[in-house]
């Protein structure tokens, strides 16, 4: 093949790669995200799922999500947790979060393939950070049992919306 040849090859690959990788890179900008599965035998009270990520900028909006797996035949319509918080200054915040899995006739709120569903929950809409660094977040099952069997995983995400405060 000649050289002029192969370089116009090459550039239309080139043009069609970018192009595919253009559109497949559309969509929310996630600064973090991190699942933590958890094990068939239940979640222990006493067995928070740790996530840690950066924060770079203090001018921009982020979207908090919070995406709970559970089993189809998991026994109640919540999910009673406790959020813990560490700032990167060494300041802690807790809150109790009820994650409501399910309307009051039990249909599911996410989405099921029959074995198991999948709810995206927004932990905080349009937010922002007013510190730079490292941040902690801890999630605990605060059920009124031990251990709870039906949760799968928890997959907690940090969007950047791509607006400025």
């Amino acid at each position: 093949m000649p050289f002029a040849r192969l370089i116009g090859h090459y550039s239309r690959m080139s043009l069609l790669l970018g192009s595919l990788f253009a559109l497949s890179s559309c969509g929310p900008d996630m600064i973090y995200d991190a699942t933590r599965e958890i094990p068939d035998t239940g979640w222990a009270y006493d067995d928070p799922l740790a996530f840690s990520f950066e924060v770079q900028d203090t001018n921009k909006v982020y979207n908090l999500w919070l995406e709970v797996e559970h089993a189809a035949d998991y026994k109640t319509q919540n999910l009673y947790t406790k959020i813990l918080t560490a700032f990167p200054d060494g300041h802690r915040m807790e809150e109790t979060v009820s994650l409501e899995l399910a309307n009051k006739a039990g249909v599911w709120y996410g989405k099921c393939d029959g074995k198991d569903c999948v709810l995206r929950v927004p932990l905080q809409s349009d937010t922002y950070f007013n510190q730079l660094g490292s941040y902690e977040l801890g999630i605990e099952q605060f059920m009124r049992q031990d251990s709870i069997r039906g949760v799968r995983a928890l997959r907690f995400m940090v969007e950047d919306t791509g607006r400025a405060r």
